[in-house]
This record gives structure tokens, sequence and C-alpha cells, in this order.
């Protein structure tokens, strides 16, 4: 079903051929944590979560891959943590950054930055990626990315941003880079923190201050990556074979 929805916004001019190409690296690492949301991923969620809360300019950025996935719980997201949505590139055309954002204000958005109005560049990045809007994602404090490169999560950290990954690889640039990372499907990650954002955005600051300040992003990649260690491990020794009889 999400490859369906992926190559239904393939034809829609809403993702790229390279974006099926990440998504099925990524199946790959879904396969290996058991298609299922693992604890070093809801861990991570609820520190995102508490992080947006607390942001003074918190922005959830939006691909093609993410807009054809999880556009209206991307959108609910956003309303429920009180962000920004802005629309970002790698491989952009204006007709595809238009058909993006108009997908989420099908999905109810009121406001998408990053459409005509990406006229920022971010410090160190040559390609389209680095073109965003200045009341978006150059004002932002705290930037959720899913689906990313690792040169521009590198590069928003070195501009002071908090950066929320959403990658199911734990090995990967971007989730070593970022400031959360969480190793978790996106069509699981968005929905969850929503419902998280519903019950938390009640919370005390002093709260939700303590969770981001007790968070250790090394060992959420540590326990990804032992995690998928003992699991291959363990079907190793049950054996993997699929029973015909």
């Amino acid at each position: 079903m999400l490859r369906e929805r992926l190559v239904e916004g393939f034809r829609e001019g809403v993702v790229v051929p390279e974006g099926l190409i990440a998504h099925g690296r990524g199946e790959c690492f879904d396969y290996l944590i058991g298609e299922e949301t693992q604890w070093f991923a809801l861990e991570a969620e609820r520190v995102a979560v508490a992080a947006l809360l607390l942001a003074r300019r918190p922005v959830l950025s939006v691909n093609g891959n993410t807009a054809a996935l999880v556009a209206r719980e991307v959108v609910e997201l956003a309303e429920a943590v009180g962000a920004a949505l802005e629309v970002n590139l790698f491989y952009r055309t204006e007709e595809r950054a238009r058909r993006i954002a108009e997908l989420l204000r099908r999905h109810g958005a009121r406001e998408v930055l990053g459409v005509d109005d990406a006229t920022a560049v971010i410090p160190g990045l040559d390609h389209a990626r680095g073109r965003v809007s200045p009341r978006g994602i150059y004002a932002a404090d705290v930037v959720l990315v899913a689906l990313e490169d690792g040169d521009r999560t590198e590069a928003l950290r070195k501009m002071g941003k908090t950066v929320i990954a959403i990658d199911l690889n734990p090995l990967s640039r971007t989730a070593r880079a970022a400031s959360i990372s969480i190793i978790d499907n996106v069509v699981r990650a968005v929905p969850r923190m929503k419902q998280l954002a519903l019950e938390m955005r009640n919370w005390g600051r002093e709260e939700l201050e303590k969770l981001v300040e007790s968070y250790d992003n090394e060992k959420i990649l540590a326990g990804a990556i032992e995690f998928i260690a003992d699991r291959l491990r363990e079907l190793a020794r049950r054996g993997i074979s699929i029973s015909l009889g």
C-alpha cells in the first residue's frame, strides 16, 4: 500500500524517481526492526514532541515522499504543536513545490511556506535544498525533517537549530547528525507524534524541559543498532524460512 501511494505520488508529480529508490532503502531497515515502532523510537518521539512544544519557531519540513505518504498526518501534527509547514526539496522544480503545497492544502494546511518565498539560503548548501523561507526554516529554532539528506541536517545543526530526523537507518549521516533521531517509519511516527502532542501540550513547561534535557541521542542510536543485531541473531537461531507444508 505504501509503494502504491508513492507510485501515485510519482504520477501526480509529487515524488521523483530518486524518492522511490530512497523508499526502498528505508524499507530494508523497516524489515530489520520488525516493521514495528520499537522502544528507541517511542522515546525519541516523546522527546521530539516536547522539543516542538517548547520551540519558539517550530517548522515541519516536507518533501515529496513525506507528502505522498503522510500529507494529512503531517498537517495534523503541525496543528497540534503550533508549527509552520514548509516545502523543501533536493530535486526541486517550482511546479513540483506547488503540487506538494496544493496537496498539503487539500488536507487542511492553511499556509505552506517554501514555494514562492524560498529566498533565503542555508549557509554552506549550494544545491536546491539550501533554499528556504526566511519566515520558516531559516528563522526556526526547531526543525523536523523526514527522509532527509545528511548535508542539510549537518548545515541546520551548524546554524544552531535543534533538528529532529525521522529516518529508518540508524547508520545514516542524517540520523547521526540530528539532535533527536527517530528510527521509525514516517507512517507510524507522524501519527503517533500527533497523538503525543495532543496529550503533552497540557504539560507544564518545566516537565517538557526536563524530558528534553535528559535525552541522550547516542543511547537511542546505539539502542537501535543493538536491537537490529539481537533480532538478526534470534532469527538466525530460530530459523527464518517459511514453511509451505
